[in-house]
């Protein structure tokens, strides 16, 4: 097992990519913190953890909040000696042109999709120099933080920011063996925020399918784990190519 008695937070893990994340990983040893907005959708995922021989604890957690973020702490290292991986994968969208979102919507987006991740990286972090033993934090970006869309301003705005987070995390956070990178995908599973996966959703790549939260699992555990262990401050793309295809193609 890759991570056997590793601590991992996986945030957003009641449903899509952060569920499967939650499990794959689970799968390899570590102990996971069930990390989610959803109380019984991150009941549900612990349980099944659990059940399949995994250990599991289900948090309920607004990660735009500080003191909700510094208690999941507390409680973390309470229950299992320390934290080894983030993985930050909650997010939420606006879906809305720059002429008709508010401010109130943007600061939303913003504070969940951006601020979050900081926020729980920053506590995270601390948590991980406490031990001396170093860590491993994955960002979950998105390909709409790359490119220009004809909607959700504020969701590509959070994820550009993103990336440039995770690379400052890397530089700043590599003294104390701490690694940081990030995932890219494009159209995995369903829409952001919402639990229902349309398996005919048009997908323009280069395989020819929908993206799997599994696909973006396996990417997080390489990440995660010590295979890559020469790999800081990168922004892996799981997207089935659409990065690399020129518009029109």
């Amino acid at each position: 097992m890759k991570l056997k008695g590793q601590v991992a937070i996986v945030t957003g893990a009641g449903r899509n990519i952060g569920e499967d994340t939650a499990k794959h990983l689970a799968a390899e040893g570590a102990k996971i913190a069930v990390v989610d907005f959803d109380q019984e959708r991150g009941d549900k995922v612990a349980a099944e953890i659990n059940a399949s021989g995994g250990q599991a604890k289900a948090f309920l957690t607004d990660i735009s909040n500080e003191d909700d973020i510094s208690q999941l702490m507390r409680d973390i290292v309470q229950l299992w000696g320390g934290i080894d991986i983030l993985v930050n994968n909650a997010a939420i969208s606006d879906n809305k042109h720059i002429l008709e979102i508010t401010k109130a919507e943007w600061d939303k987006v913003i504070a969940v999709s951006l601020t979050g991740p900081f926020l729980m990286s920053k506590m995270a972090a601390a948590e991980m120099v406490k031990t001396g033993a170093g860590g491993k934090i994955v960002n979950v970006g998105s390909t709409s933080g790359f490119y220009g869309r004809k909607r959700a301003v504020a969701y590509a705005s959070a994820k550009g920011g993103l990336v440039s987070l995770t690379r400052a995390m890397a530089v700043q956070l590599a003294p104390h063996n701490i690694r940081v990178n990030a995932v890219i995908p494009n159209k995995i599973g369903s829409p952001v925020g919402k639990s229902e996966f349309d398996p005919t959703r048009p997908v323009v790549n280069l395989r020819g399918r929908n993206g799997l939260p599994m696909d973006l699992a396996r990417a997080v555990l390489f990440l995660v784990s010590d295979d890559s262990d020469f790999i800081v401050g990168d922004a892996l793309f799981v997207d089935g190519g659409v990065s690399a295809m020129m518009v029109g193609d």
